[in-house]
């Protein structure tokens, strides 16, 4: 039997029993075989069965042959393929049916099938198709009137009536099932039973083994059992689908039937005349120049015959969504009271002195001309120094919205100027997204970590940048999705970088630099009271008088764990100490903690950054650097390794520029030894080893110039320096150039107790636009030369009482 087979379930009349056999009653002993793949057949059973011709017209013949008996052994297989069968494959028993009604057409064989007995195969008569076997017939085995069948006979009958409330195919088969046998007769009701079920094929062939009736009744009810819990589950799956597909529809079609009573009463209309008559007055309640409101003319009328629900109806709609809700001529007012802006500078920062005073002289600036437009400033600095913040607080002060946008590893041009709007999901870029946002088109836009833009296959973004920076450009800023012209050049832009270097020329070139070079420990004292600690406290839940952190100890915690020039260190050691605290009012119910200097360590653990200790010696001399984090001391030691070749090796994990410097350092001293009463002999066969300690940490630059040439000198001469420390670029003529970071280099020599310091002539204006806290007690000598350094490493001697040759 094919696996084209279909089956319907019926039965067949039962024997009246006259007591004279009948030929229909007659079954022979031999049968041709039709093997099935889909479910046994039961005694019963009336199925109508489809054949294909090819495979299985020879067996029908046979079949035909024995016009008398017309009966053939339906058997079950559980190959997937009767291709791939065999008699081994076949089971040993199944039912004999008779076959009614045999019609070819169209290549298939279509007849009916009725189940009479149960057959076991005895023997083999022929292996292949057409399959012919000798067979045996099972009567009924077992008593039908005890009190186990009748009950087994009650609880099958029960389980089929509550199946018929669940599938209503399980009614129909019933009654054809009641109209033919008896509902109380065992072996019929057993195999009933059965094939109602949708078992597995192997679960219903061990029924149709079964001949005891007890056994089978038994096999059939676990069977019924199953059946009755997949179908109420069935059913509870059904009543929830059906009861959310009912609401949605009811939702639906009240809804339509709202939509068609508002617009019969003229209350309401579809949602392209609502959309329409949206944007239009979005129109009118802005002042929209001619070339956007010509486009935004046009988009109307092309969504007005567009179909509802296709692809270019939605983006039309988004496209006028964002053409009528970006505030065209809509600007905030201004607040160019000097006064009062810098009350908010100095409330929301402390410390910055001379950045609060540049950023008062540009708004200065734009209270003269009236408005404060078509400049860009940078604020550059380490990281923590308040440069986001600061914009925020200038936004703050002239009464204009704030936007942030972060340009860190943006890669994508598309950003900056939008998608065009043929892409799927297109969307105008960040600063038209900014502008949208703050309901304005003059407000202050944030380029936060500017110096951290990228690039890829998909654009520069920071070329894109220059059209949107440029006074020049950005009145007719054009968005790739808007594609409508857009004037940015009311808006103030902020820019935050940590350095310059990653900046393109043509960007920087655009804007105004602010250096935020860092804080005093005096000023992050200040920060720490008056901002981080009051916000530390009322986030952690505390009360101001439940923690108390004495000043002293908020010093040892700047010098010894967090030294970075910006406070973001600080505040997470704040942070910790806080947390902690609140650990010791929940756990132990302490009513207030109190955190002294002695308490620190407790707290925060082993010092992050131990004591900076000047080194001393022949060879030794103290230079100043500048870090990201702030300024540096950096000790350069020389040493003479011996005097049997001449050579000059550097260690310390030096850059390129570094290593530079130190050759010309070296080649400076020796063909100028003379000069700095040097025997000229004393490099001839001299190794000398110059090493920068902290090996592990990268160091690059050029200002150690003149530190490396005096450690030389100091070694040559076999005399300590003076303690004092320097910064300065060599040149090999003895020139002493201009360096940077001249802030964060003071404060560094300060820290470890320096006073003395030489640094370049050219930075003199520099260290004179310092405030006063920064340089009291400080001594700088201002060198252009190499021949003004010497006389202050060893002694206060004049040039005349150098070594002759000088």
């Amino acid at each position: 039997m094919s696996e084209e087979t279909t089956y319907t379930t019926e039965v067949v009349e039962d024997s009246t029993g006259t007591g004279l056999a009948r030929p229909r009653d007659i079954l022979p002993n031999k049968l041709y075989l039709l093997p099935t793949t889909a479910r046994p057949m039961f005694p019963s059973q009336i199925v109508p069965v489809l054949l294909d011709e090819g495979r299985w017209s020879e067996t029908i013949q046979a079949i035909q042959s024995d016009e008398q008996a017309m009966v053939v052994g339906v058997i079950y297989t559980d190959v997937e393929e009767l291709s791939e069968l065999t008699w081994e494959n076949i089971e040993n028993m199944g039912t004999a049916c008779r076959v009614h009604k045999v019609h070819v057409q169209d290549g298939k064989i279509h007849l009916v099938l009725s189940g009479e007995k149960r057959f076991r195969i005895i023997d083999w008569v022929s292996k292949t198709a057409p399959y012919y076997a000798q067979v045996k017939y099972f009567p009924e085995v077992g008593e039908t009137d005890t009190l186990e069948i009748k009950a087994y006979v009650t609880a099958v009958i029960n389980t089929i009536k509550e199946l018929l409330p669940l599938n209503p195919l399980y009614g129909e088969e019933l009654k054809i099932f009641v109209q033919n046998f008896r509902p109380d007769d065992p072996s019929r009701l057993a195999d009933f039973g059965a094939s109602l079920t949708t078992a597995e094929a192997g679960e219903l062939q061990q029924v149709l083994e079964t001949v005891n009736i007890n056994s089978r009744l038994e096999k059939t009810l676990v069977l019924l059992q199953k059946e009755l819990e997949v179908a109420k589950a069935q059913m509870e799956i059904r009543k929830h689908v059906d009861g959310e597909m009912q609401s949605r529809q009811r939702e639906v079609f009240l809804r339509e039937q709202l939509k068609f009573i508002q617009k019969e009463l003229g209350i309401n209309k579809d949602d392209r005349t609502a959309e329409l008559e949206k944007f239009r007055q979005r129109v009118e309640k802005i002042d929209v120049p001619a070339n956007a409101s010509t486009r935004i003319d046009e988009e109307l009328q092309k969504l007005s015959v567009l179909e509802l629900g296709s692809a270019e109806y939605t983006v039309t709609r988004n496209y006028l969504d964002w053409l009528t809700a970006l505030p065209w001529a809509k600007f905030s007012d201004d607040d160019l009271d000097l006064d009062r802006a810098e009350r908010v500078l100095d409330e929301d920062h402390a410390g910055l002195a001379d950045v609060k005073q540049r950023i008062m002289e540009f708004l200065g600036i734009g209270l003269l001309k009236g408005e404060v437009a078509g400049s860009i400033l940078l604020l550059t600095g380490p990281p923590g120094v308040g440069k986001t913040s600061l914009g925020r607080s200038i936004a703050k002060a002239l009464g204009r919205e704030f936007y942030r946008l972060s340009l860190g590893g943006m890669r994508d041009e598309a950003e900056i100027k939008g998608h065009r709007r043929t892409y799927i999901g297109a969307m105008p870029g960040k600063f038209i997204q900014a502008i949208k946002e703050c309901g304005s088109a003059n407000p202050v836009i944030m380029l936060d970590e500017i110096d951290k833009i990228g690039a890829s296959f998909r654009g520069d973004p920071a070329s894109a940048l220059l059209e949107v920076l440029d006074p020049e450009q950005n009145n007719n800023f054009l968005d790739h999705y808007l594609d409508v012209r857009f004037d940015l050049s009311k808006v103030l832009f902020i820019g935050t970088a940590n350095q310059l270097d990653t900046i393109p020329g043509p960007l920087l070139d655009r804007m105004e630099v602010i250096e935020l070079s860092g804080y005093l420990a005096s000023e992050k004292l200040e920060i720490a009271s008056r901002y981080i600690l009051p916000r530390l406290l009322d986030k952690a839940g505390l009360a101001p008088g439940q923690l108390r952190i004495e000043a002293e100890a908020i010093v040892q915690v700047i010098e010894d764990y967090a030294r970075e020039a910006g406070v973001r260190k600080l505040e997470k050691m704040l942070s910790k100490i806080v947390r902690k605290a609140v650990l010791k009012v929940v756990r132990d119910g302490a009513g207030s903690v109190e955190v002294t200097q002695a308490d620190v360590e407790n707290y925060l653990g082993p010092k992050s950054y131990p004591a900076e200790k000047r080194m001393q010696g022949v060879g030794i001399v103290t230079g100043l650097a500048w870090t990201p984090l702030g300024g540096a001391t950096l000790n350069m030691e020389a040493t003479r390794i011996h005097g049997f070749s001449r050579g000059f090796k550097l260690t310390g994990q030096l850059g390129e520029v570094m290593r530079e410097s130190a050759e010309i350092a070296y080649s400076y001293v020796v063909s100028n030894a003379g000069k700095f009463g040097i025997n000229p002999e004393y490099f001839e066969n001299a190794t000398i080893h110059l090493h920068v300690p902290a090996g592990a940490t990268p160091k690059d630059g050029p200002s150690a110039g003149i530190t490396m040439a005096s450690a030389l000198i100091s070694l040559a001469k076999s005399a300590a320096v003076r303690p004092l420390a320097m910064t300065g670029e060599l040149t090999l003529t003895g020139q002493v150039l201009r360096i940077g970071g001249i802030k964060e280099k003071i404060l560094a020599a300060r820290r470890i107790g320096i006073e003395e310091l030489i640094i370049p002539e050219e930075n003199r204006a520099d260290y004179e636009g310092l405030s006063d806290d920064v340089v009291e007690g400080i001594t700088c000598h201002f060198v252009s030369h190499f021949d003004s350094v010497y006389p202050h490493l060893f002694s206060h001697r004049s040039p005349a009482a150098l070594v002759s040759g000088w």
